[in-house]
């Protein structure tokens, strides 16, 4: 495999930049569109990080746009990609157009697929991976459709910042998978809080609680790394742990109803009761955190996975004349009102389709070149994600300027196949901030 020689973290960040901006697009007939005429041109899509994520977001792809094809893939891992390959095949048929010189594997796959004529590509890697993922997709000229949160640390979240300012001047699109935002339903339901349907805004409360989720148990012929690598959701430097990789939908939806402001300062609580077993790695499985707005509002986020426990995935929004249920698209107090999808339902009997909805915007973007560019609220949300992970680790409270300015590095020394040590268990008040 081309991923077992040791990378310096380092070396494996600069020269994947170094080698993705050496990649010139000729002729790239998505640039060049004129303003408002859309183009015909068949859309070359590339899938980074073969997993059921990046498989469902090619599913999506490809539905959202009739004018697209699959031609390049690139994994970690060879059995992945195979895996992912034979999935998407079943379900885009003729869409499917990768030949075996564009299936990638190893550590530097993504460079690979860079240096193909790929016109967009799928970002569905592990969150570890986004930021440096994010910069040479960029820095080699393509659009991007990125999987969230889109880092696990606050210098993963600084890189992004820039590497979307670096897009905007490149007119490049990249649209972060906060497929919530895309849905028509809690569009119509935001736009009427906004519009002071529930008066001000005092308390928001965002739940995720619900049972255990998957785990891979090391294999003999699997080093620590790559058993890491497998079981990535239960490491901090992978996945970030629940309150980033899955808690930030609800805690975007929190800001977003704020109108995109961000909390001031937070305090958590939280630990790790029902996956004590190694097999979970080191993260919390529940936490609670305590969020405060400049203006002196709250957003109270709960969220664990514990089996045998309610499920409750719940987002919430309280004003001074009334309240909103997000997901159910409902209000009630001085007003009533719940959204209608009356207009005909598909082929699943639901209208809303936000998965799919997500797709057709950037590919809309594209192809009348006016660049789609949600990197700015996608690396707020993160970030407001890994500061109450922070709070909720160190038993301390933090500020928005502490987070963002933190420099806590989870990136591992290198990424080479071999042993690799579990970080304890956050104990608050004896792990300290950085």
């Amino acid at each position: 495999m081309k991923n077992s020689a040791s990378v310096p973290r380092r070396t494996f960040i600069s020269e994947a930049s170094a080698a993705s901006a050496a990649v010139l697009v000729a002729g790239n007939a998505v640039l060049a569109a004129a303003e408002g005429e859309k183009k015909a041109d068949v859309l070359r899509i590339g899938l980074i990080g073969c997993g059921s994520r990046g498989s469902g977001a090619v599913v999506d792809a490809v539905t959202a746009d009739s004018n697209t094809k699959l031609v390049a893939m690139a994994d970690l891992f060879p059995d992945k990609l195979q895996a992912s390959k034979e999935r998407i095949q079943k379900v885009i048929g003729e869409r499917y157009a990768v030949e075996e010189d564009h299936e990638f594997v190893g550590i530097d796959a993504y460079q690979q697929l860079l240096k193909t004529d790929v016109d967009v590509v799928l970002l569905a890697t592990p969150p570890h991976f986004r930021p440096a993922h994010l910069k040479a997709a960029i820095e080699a000229n393509k659009h991007v459709f990125a999987e969230k949160p889109v880092a696990v640390d606050s210098p993963g979240v600084r890189s992004v910042m820039e590497t979307c300012e670096l897009a905007k001047q490149k007119r490049l699109s990249v649209l972060v998978g906060f497929m919530l935002r895309h849905s028509k339903g809690m569009q119509e339901t935001m736009d009427r809080i906004h519009n002071g349907h529930l008066g001000n805004i005092v308390t928001l409360q965002t739940n995720y609680n619900i049972g255990g989720t998957w785990s891979h148990i090391q294999q003999p012929e699997w080093s620590d790394m790559e058993w890491q690598l497998r079981n990535w959701y239960y490491f901090t430097w992978m996945s970030g742990g629940q309150l980033v990789e899955q808690h930030v939908h609800g805690l975007d939806l929190m800001s977003w109803a704020m109108q995109n402001e961000y909390p001031v300062k937070c305090f958590g609580l939280g630990g790790r009761q029902s996956r004590t077993d190694p097999l979970y790695g080191h993260i919390f499985d529940h936490h609670a955190i305590c969020y405060e707005y400049s203006g002196g509002q709250r957003a109270f986020a709960f969220c664990r996975q514990q089996n045998g426990t309610d499920v409750d995935t719940s987002q919430l929004v309280f004003g001074e004349k009334g309240s909103a249920d997000l997901m159910r698209n409902t209000m009630q107090g001085e007003k009533t009102w719940r959204y209608s999808a009356a207009r005909g339902p598909d082929r699943n009997g639901n209208k809303d389709r936000p998965y799919q909805q997500e797709h057709e915007a950037l590919f809309k973007a594209i192809r009348t070149d006016s660049p789609y560019n949600n990197g700015n609220y996608a690396a707020k949300s993160t970030l407001m994600a890994i500061m109450g992970r922070m709070a909720s680790y160190t038993g301390q409270n933090i500020t928005w300027e502490q987070a963002l300015n933190s420099k806590e590095d989870l990136t591992p020394d290198s990424y080479q196949f071999g042993s690799i040590e579990v970080p304890s268990v956050a104990i608050p008040g004896k792990t300290k901030f950085y």
